[in-house]
């Protein structure tokens, strides 16, 4: 048996990961990015586990694996993995592709800004890449239609009764709460007992909720659960309070380092839901880190029956190294393993 050589960049926004995998992952037959999602799953996920989990990754690692578009615009396609298995959208990987893709002259570099057309699971998010002095910085995306799935949704939880959440989609479908409202704090609550709440509210949500998405059934899943400080982060004309901080707990118990890009698209789409903010408006979110995230819904559309809006997001990655991962036939623990 001859054993894969993978050749990996990696890279963070906001202080979230992106392991870019550009060389060695087998080859996949079917022709549709979502067909190669379902193949990655059933036929290379050991592969996945191995970049993501230990001793190669860690539990909060985040991993992007290159492959060939369908779409007949994209500039490239990508498959989004973490520790549980594959997203369908990734807004900090998103930046973070689209830098590496100018610096790399995968997409001709162009000043002052280069346009990436990145196909993702969740359909063609196009990037805008500004370029100073030859060099690749901040990235801001337009996202696919976006919306609020369900406002005010009652979901039973074990510890604290019927929560009430919003449902928004941005590329993934969140659970989106007002940490207050059960008695933690974004800002001051230990971060375990944000990622209980979050994991439990999400499994809550899953089991309740019955999800649609008018373009696949593969996207309807609640993806993970933004814990939010209450604010809106809308810029204001008068005195802003500021950005508003989130916590978000996806894929089981990871927790975004990042504000989250797909994160951002869903808040906006439910506050434009409830009118807390307006087209144009910019709104300014922070991470556990500090990091932030701007975005903004630049106009009106239509994703099935439901009223949506695209968002754009902008955010800066930076590069950390590169690797090259080999695996060893005789180590029992080449594939990765997990310590819960």
């Amino acid at each position: 048996m001859t054993l894969p050589v993978l050749r990996t960049i990696d890279m963070h926004t906001g202080g979230e990961p992106t392991r870019i995998v550009v060389e060695g992952w087998p080859s996949f037959e079917s022709p549709t990015l979502l067909g190669k999602r379902r193949e990655a799953r059933e036929r290379h996920d050991h592969l996945r586990r191995a970049l993501m989990h230990e001793p190669r990754g860690h539990a909060d690692m985040y991993g992007a694996l290159l492959v060939e578009p369908d779409h007949p615009a994209a500039d490239l396609a990508v498959l989004f993995m973490h520790n549980e298995g594959y997203s369908t959208m990734c807004g900090h990987a998103t930046i973070a592709l689209a830098r590496w893709a100018v610096d790399t002259g995968r997409v001709a570099r162009v000043a002052p800004e280069t346009v990436v057309r990145l196909q993702c699971p969740c359909g063609l998010v196009v990037a805008h890449v500004a370029v100073s002095d030859g060099r690749a910085g901040m990235v801001r995306f337009d996202s696919v239609p976006a919306f609020a799935f369900a406002l005010d949704a009652i979901v039973p939880t074990r510890t604290w009764g019927p929560v009430t959440v919003d449902i928004g989609y941005g590329g993934a479908f969140y659970a989106v709460v007002d940490a207050a409202t059960i008695g933690l704090d974004v800002r001051a609550s230990p971060v375990r007992q944000l990622i209980d709440a979050g994991e439990e509210i999400a499994i809550a949500a899953a089991n309740s909720l019955r999800l649609e998405h008018p373009d696949d059934p593969d996207l309807a899943f609640v993806y993970g659960t933004i814990l939010t400080d209450g604010g809106t982060g809308a810029r204001t004309e008068g005195d802003w309070p500021g950005p508003s901080r989130n916590v978000c707990v996806f894929a089981g118990r990871q927790v975004d380092r990042s504000p989250t890009g797909s994160g951002v698209t869903a808040r906006i789409a439910l506050q434009i839901a409830r009118k807390q903010t307006r087209i144009d408006q910019t709104c300014v979110y922070e991470s556990i880190t500090g990091a932030r995230f701007e975005g903004r819904a630049v106009s009106e559309t239509r994703a099935g029956r439901h009223r949506a809006v695209i968002v754009q997001v902008a955010g800066e990655a930076h590069y950390i190294g590169e690797s090259v991962f080999r695996f060893e036939p005789d180590d029992a623990l080449t594939w990765g393993f997990a310590v819960e």
